[in-house]
């Protein structure tokens, strides 16, 4: 890693988890009763984890994020829909969504599946009234929200190391 990537890289991670962090509250906050402080966390989080070094990893990363985001919200939102939050269930339902991601020839995307399917559960449980539809719904959004944050961040960041021919940093360490 070269010295312009050690501040590129945080820079990156922090402006689009700040960014991340104020869409995901404005928008979660257009749905009353539906904990805008959970969406802003949410986002912020999908855009840290989808920012990578290179701008082809974080697009790789943006996919894994929102279809295994897709994937645990809907695995979740089912079970939400028929039975209350318990940690058992919660286990229950992480199980079967790691089982569809593998079933879909998708197992990578399962970590990321199983993260979702535990926000929107616990969500489900500090508020048992929330609509369980609508509550996965709006974690799936948030993370797309901060996944498009990071996407935006990365490949809007001037590219240095490709203007000076593959590093930008002086010669001496």
């Amino acid at each position: 890693m070269n010295r312009t990537d050690r501040f590129r890289i945080p820079a990156q991670i922090a402006l689009a988890a700040l960014v991340a962090y104020g869409a995901g509250f404005w928008f979660t906050s257009l749905f009353p009763g539906y904990l805008p402080k959970i969406g802003a966390l949410w986002s912020a989080i999908s855009a840290i984890v989808v920012t990578q070094v290179t701008r082809q990893d974080t697009t790789a990363s943006a996919s894994l994020r929102v279809l295994g985001s897709a994937i645990g919200a809907l695995t979740s939102a089912t079970y939400l829909s028929v039975l209350p939050f318990h940690p058992v269930g919660m286990a229950i339902a992480i199980f079967a969504t790691v089982l569809i991601c593998t079933a879909l020839k998708v197992p990578s995307h399962g970590r990321l599946a199983a993260i979702t399917v535990i926000v929107v559960m616990v969500t489900a449980s500090l508020d048992p009234h929330l609509n369980a539809g609508l509550n996965a719904l709006l974690r799936l959004v948030e993370s797309c929200i901060g996944t498009g944050v990071a996407l935006l961040a990365v490949w809007l960041w001037p590219d240095l190391t490709a203007q000076s021919g593959g590093d930008a940093s002086p010669s001496q360490p």
